[in-house]
């Protein structure tokens, strides 16, 4: 019995050195994925110390020796493009990676906006779903995870995908419009590395070295090097650290009856009259978090009874269940998405149809976002489900808290939303992969304190860069674009001030912005109109990146004032063929001020390359702002290519 013991431990020790001494590669080198061309590719991983590694490709073989940490790395010559091509490696064990190509490849990151899928905007681009057939873009989607106790060595598991029309759909939307027209022109691979999380902040992003120089952020990242302070403010609640549990009526009033209050058998009760879409805060019901129904008959026709359907039910916050004539057709558990729930065929009858709704909402004003598509249509007839619903609360909570201390906070701690949270996990393992250069679209997380914004945009560019060993590396970005409510007086503006500071990082070499200001939706911080988002970094990208000079990269940008006068003449550069006031009739959203810097609205005149601003109730001008809004509604000054003026200010 002994030896058998014996015996079984020295083979299961013996399974264990074979399997540690096997090869891993890291996630970004499998199946499918893009090398950069005209660069020296990194080719790397891990296997048991003092491994014999030899890696063929293209018909020429690379060896390499593990160190005492079980790394090793082989350098690939500079390639043109091409493939598709294999690569087998072997030591104790052998790995073959297909369909290889060499092209180019774009590291994109930010928060929600770069996150977007296809799949979100497929309604207004399904034309560009269905004709997704191009298998030399590739996509590798970085799975979110954060950790701001030590940098990761690995991505978590993630793999390259083709576009097709089926894979599309999972693609960053901004990223794969740019990746498209990218390679419509110059016909070589284009490979997108998305690593972007929703929601997140810039400084998420920054290394521990690249952060030093933000003081603010530099001292964070300094308490966490304290592991008995990592571990406190990471644990579950303590007595001292507590949950507060929130006030709620017991149960939801529609599902604790033996009718439930989705179901056609239910006949309704004390519900309140509410016009859809709306917020409950503003239609009687304040300060309320917790669960209200919804519901509405509608009249079907003859024609659609019995076919499927889709039901949009715009956006809704926070969560939602939605029924038909008693069904459940779909369900959201947050605000973002879209509702756009398919009822199944043999579901809807001529005549009278039920149709209801169960928001639960947590924080801030639940209910339907208005401007949004609210509709019942088989394809061929449409019923518009907007007006007159009633209402009933099923449900009243308030939201939890966490206590620390004597202080309350509505938040816990999220390694993702602090300093190097994001670029130990979702960055540094990506370095030594090659890159055409980095893609940005982030801000709105920042726009709480936005005098911060250029330097920490600032800082991170050098960062990437020194990471990556390369400071010519080109750096695409985002500029904000309109959001909220329009302002119809000049104004102050945080979301303008966060432009701004991106607008001066245009200072930084080998740097290009695409401004969106015309790409936005007043109710919507996710808008979906992605695709002249992506052309337009596209176009900065060809200028920038691969030296297209007689491209014009963008709209007209805001060089210098001169004052003569009672007038302001401003001057651009991006000018391309000229400027325009787009749509015709006068140029809109120039605001003009005096030393006193009380703005006004102002009358703007293109003259050639420049834009006179005056009014005639300030007689001595010393100031314009151009844009400087949230939303600023209308602003027109483009160029002659269709690319619009960045937003601007000549007062600070």
């Amino acid at each position: 019995m002994n030896f058998i013991r014996t015996w079984v431990l020295c083979c299961f020790l013996c399974w264990g050195i074979t399997a540690d001494s096997q090869i891993r590669l890291p996630q970004l080198v499998s199946n499918n994925m893009v090398l950069q061309r005209n660069q020296k590719i990194n080719i790397w991983g891990w296997a048991a110390p003092h491994e014999k590694i030899n890696v063929q490709f293209k018909g020429k073989t690379f060896n390499a020796t593990t160190g005492t940490d079980g790394q090793w790395k082989i350098i690939l010559p500079a390639m043109k493009a091409g493939g598709p091509y294999s690569m087998n490696l072997s030591a104790s064990n052998r790995i073959i990676i297909q369909n290889i190509l060499v092209g180019d490849v774009w590291f994109c990151s930010g928060q929600s906006n770069m996150v977007t899928p296809m799949e979100r905007v497929k309604e207004k681009y399904p034309d560009e779903i269905a004709g997704a057939n191009y298998p030399q873009i590739r996509n590798f989607f970085i799975p979110t995870v954060s950790d701001v106790s030590k940098v990761h060595t690995d991505l978590p598991p993630g793999k390259w995908e083709q576009a097709t029309p089926q894979n599309v759909l999972q693609f960053g939307a901004v990223s794969y419009f740019m990746a498209k027209q990218l390679y419509l022109k110059y016909h070589v691979p284009i490979g997108i590395i998305n690593s972007s999380v929703g929601g997140t902040p810039i400084q998420a992003w920054i290394s521990a070295e690249g952060i030093k120089t933000v003081p603010q952020y530099a001292s964070r990242v300094e308490q966490f090097k304290d592991t008995a302070y990592l571990n406190k403010i990471m644990r579950p609640a303590t007595p001292r650290t507590k949950a507060i549990a929130p006030k709620v009526t017991p149960v939801d009033q529609g599902m604790a009856g033996p009718v439930k209050w989705y179901e056609t058998g239910y006949v309704p009760e004390g519900w309140h009259q509410f016009w859809m879409p709306g917020y409950w805060a503003d239609q009687g019901v304040k300060n309320l978090n917790g669960i209200v129904w919804f519901r509405r008959e509608i009249e079907v026709p003859a024609s659609m009874a019995g076919k499927p359907a889709k039901l949009f039910v715009g956006r809704i916050i926070d969560a939602d269940e939605t029924y038909v004539n008693g069904v459940k057709v779909g369900n959201i558990t947050y605000q973002y998405p879209p509702r756009r729930y398919d009822v199944p065929a043999g579901l809807l009858k001529a005549g009278k149809n039920l149709i209801v709704v169960r928001i639960t909402n947590t924080f801030g004003k639940g209910g339907f976002v208005p401007d949004k598509r609210y509709e019942l249509t088989d394809g061929t007839t449409s019923i518009d489900i907007r007006g007159d619903w009633q209402y009933k609360v099923g449900q009243v909570f308030t939201p939890l808290r966490q206590r620390v201390g004597d202080v309350e906070s509505g938040f816990a701690f999220s390694a993702q939303n602090e300093p190097t949270g994001l670029y130990n996990t979702m960055v540094a393992p990506a370095i030594p992969y090659a890159v055409k250069g980095f893609v940005w679209y982030q801000g709105e997380s920042n726009t709480g304190k936005p005098q911060e914004y250029n330097q920490l945009l600032t800082t991170l560019i050098a960062d990437w860069r020194n990471k990556w060993h390369d400071n010519n590396l080109p750096f695409l970005y985002v500029q904000l674009p309109n959001f909220m409510e329009v302002q119809y007086s000049p104004s102050e503006s945080q979301w303008a001030e966060v432009r701004e500071a991106q607008l001066k990082t245009l200072s930084i070499p080998r740097t290009a912005m695409a401004v969106t200001i015309d790409c936005g939706e007043w109710n919507d911080i996710h808008p979906v109109g992605k695709k002249p988002v992506g052309e337009r970094l596209a176009l900065a990208a060809e200028r920038l990146a691969y030296g297209d000079t007689k491209v014009v990269g963008s709209g007209p940008i805001y060089q210098s004032a001169k004052i003569e006068g009672n007038k302001i003449i401003l001057s651009f550069t991006s000018v391309g063929s000229g400027l325009i006031a787009k749509g015709g009739g006068e140029l809109t959203q120039f605001a003009i001020a005096g030393a006193d810097k009380h703005f006004i609205w102002a009358n703007a005149q293109i003259e050639g390359d420049k834009v006179i601003v005056t009014s005639p109730e300030i007689s001595s001008p010393m100031y314009v702002r151009y844009a400087w809004a949230d939303n600023p509604e209308g602003a027109n000054l483009y160029n002659k290519e269709g690319l619009p003026a960045s937003p601007f200010r000549t007062d600070k």
